[in-house]
């Protein structure tokens, strides 16, 4: 074992976790006069800021707010994001030379559409503020001293009055996030949440459905779930992506968490998509009527493609190219049900491996909002995804990173 490791010598603050969050705390904390040493155990630093956003980075939203979260408290997340806002975001990384890009979903990207652009800045500016970043270094343990904090691996150990731990939670486990700093978390005497699972996932029809011989299909939709008594309880309306194994795309993304928690909460709790979002069942019904000489197919093909259009009227059990008119009243409701509010079998999820974020976490009610400062064990500051804290799609995510990461990070800044 290497008792001995090339690093700072006495630093001020350690950073587990060179993540998005990590590197933003890494950053502020050097720039308020800290000395920082940050540990990550993979051999890459930043998997997931490479990989967001289909390899471009999603770097936030143009309007975040609480609303697009879930998980702990709404006004304890409204507070954190208030500290730092997606302009904060923007003026911060122009400041480091990378401009940002508004797209018409209010996604913003680097003008580049190159996520290695961000990372490297990050990288950069961490460097700049005098933060060493060593990996691979897990951290494997961690135990509290009487001069704050000692952390070990094979590596051999460091040692700090503070520590920061952003290692995020157990989605996406190639990057680094198995899991391993929540349970040190939990060995430190944090509380998780009951249900720590996959978010932002893409879910899984049973072999045999229809809409998997789909595959390559993208549509606009309407995702909901629903209570066994028809009461929508959440909804989504963006992109659904047909897939070989279910559904994916943001729709299905964002819908995930809300079907999985609902039924927890209820085994009852079933998906329903709606492949024409800008009508209900009713008022297909009613369009059905008034356009009695016209097929199904024929309807349908004016908003889809006409493989999807033939496999709706398959799972409506109605003949394509039968005229609207002939239909019996159960047939033509069926139709216009299965258009618009279709129960999805869902099996399950692609899990940690295919999801985007960790739904669940140590309770944000177990830390300081004003330093990100835990109320468990002094001097340990939590950042980022290890938080019971999962935003939608969009850029959302990164936000709550870099939120907590410039709170936690700035909480170093030396007061006169």
């Amino acid at each position: 074992m290497n008792t001995k490791p090339d690093m700072i010598l006495e630093p001020d603050v350690i950073i587990i976790g060179a993540g998005a969050a990590g590197l933003f705390a890494a950053i502020h904390a050097g720039r308020s006069g800290a000395k920082v040493l940050v540990l990550d155990g993979a051999r890459s630093i930043g998997v997931k800021i490479l990989v967001a956003g289909g390899g471009r980075c999603n770097v936030t939203h143009h309007h975040v707010d609480e609303k697009a979260f879930a998980g702990s408290s709404r006004n304890a997340i409204r507070k954190i994001l208030r500290r730092f806002d997606a302009d904060d975001t923007v003026e911060f990384f122009k400041e480091l030379d990378v401009e940002l890009k508004q797209e018409d979903t209010g996604k913003l990207f680097p003008v580049t559409d190159d996520a290695r652009t961000i990372l490297n800045a990050l990288i950069k500016a961490a460097e700049e503020a005098g933060a060493q970043i060593k990996f691979p270094r897990r951290v494997d343990t961690i135990e509290p001293s009487e001069n704050g904090f000692i952390v070990g691996g094979d590596w051999g150990q460091a040692q700090a009055p503070r520590l920061i731990i952003a290692t995020g939670g157990k989605a996406l486990p190639k990057s680094g996030s198995d899991g391993g700093g929540l349970d040190m978390m939990h060995s430190l005497g944090h509380s998780l949440t009951d249900d720590i699972l996959p978010a932002l996932v893409p879910l899984i029809l049973p072999g045999e459905h229809p809409l998997r011989e789909l595959s390559g299909i993208t549509l606009p939709a309407t995702l909901s779930v629903q209570s066994p008594t028809g009461k929508i309880l959440h909804s989504f309306t963006n992109s659904l992506l047909l897939t070989h194994f279910g559904l994916s795309g943001p729709a299905a993304l964002d819908i995930s968490r809300y079907w999985r928690a609902a039924l927890l909460a209820d085994p009852g709790t079933r998906l329903h998509a709606n492949f024409l979002p800008s009508m209900n069942e009713s008022e297909l019904d009613s369009l059905c009527q008034a356009q009695q000489s016209t097929t199904p197919l024929s309807l349908l093909k004016q908003h889809l493609a006409e493989r999807f259009a033939k496999c709706l009227c398959g799972l409506a059990g109605i003949d394509p190219n039968e005229r609207l008119g002939q239909l019996s009243r159960d047939q033509r409701r069926a139709f216009a049900r299965t258009c618009t509010n279709l129960t999805l079998p869902i099996e399950g999820d692609r899990g940690f491996t295919h999801a985007e974020v960790t739904m669940g976490g140590v309770p944000l009610s177990e830390v300081r909002l004003d330093n990100m400062e835990s109320r468990i064990v002094p001097g340990l500051h939590l950042i980022g995804e290890i938080l019971d804290v999962d935003g939608r799609i969009g850029g959302f995510n990164f936000q709550w990173a870099w939120a907590t990461g410039y709170i936690a990070g700035t909480s170093f800044l030396k007061k006169d």
